[in-house]
């Protein structure tokens, strides 16, 4: 059924008469083709990792160094080069320019940059808590096992105790070997065993 049985489902839907114009069908088990934009296409991903290395590079000794050399550099070139060479006479307007442009990017990028460190936190952060959660379960498990030991052993006879029934033990027999009669010679000996 081509073409023909789609004509036949857009004359079954409502509102489709003879003067609407018969639009294709949207198939729902195909990918859509990609749309045509006029802005660039970029991998935020790529775009992502830039900023943070400019980031860090603005964030160093390195840069203020860097910045400090370039305008000093601008400064005594515009001043004491010759007229026909100077790009930027003194109120350096040019300068001030660039620095702008330089402060205008920078400053979208350091904030790009923080807020992938502020998601990798985020990340962090809830497997540090899913730690100290797991830890905590783990603590209290032990805590319980161990105090099912303690109860377990309060009732385990000991060796100290062991020791002290014997020895009140012997000193029983001792006692009550001396309040027998002894009968000299070995055979008492052999009538006690």
């Amino acid at each position: 059924m081509g073409s023909g049985g789609e004509r036949e489902e857009t004359k079954d839907r409502p509102g489709s008469g003879a003067g609407a114009t018969a639009r294709p069908r949207v198939r729902l088990d195909l990918p859509r083709a990609p749309r045509r934009t006029l802005l660039p296409a970029y991998d935020p991903e790529a775009l992502g990792r830039l900023s943070e290395r400019i980031a860090r590079f603005l964030g160093t000794g390195r840069f203020i160094v860097w910045m400090t050399l370039i305008i000093i550099l601008w400064v005594v070139w515009n001043i004491f080069a010759p007229k026909a060479l100077r790009f930027d006479e003194y109120p350096f307007i040019f300068l001030t320019l660039m620095l702008s442009l330089q402060a205008s990017y920078a400053a979208p990028l350091i904030l790009l940059a923080q807020n992938r460190q502020d998601d990798r936190d985020k990340v962090t952060h809830e497997q540090d808590r899913k730690q100290n959660e797991r830890s905590i379960a783990d603590t209290e498990y032990l805590t319980r096992e161990i105090a099912a030991l303690r109860m377990g052993l309060g009732e385990v006879a000991t060796r100290d105790w062991i020791r002290s029934e014997i020895q009140g033990l012997l000193r029983d027999a001792q006692d009550r070997r001396g309040h027998l009669p002894h009968e000299g010679g070995q055979g008492s000996d052999e009538a006690d065993r």
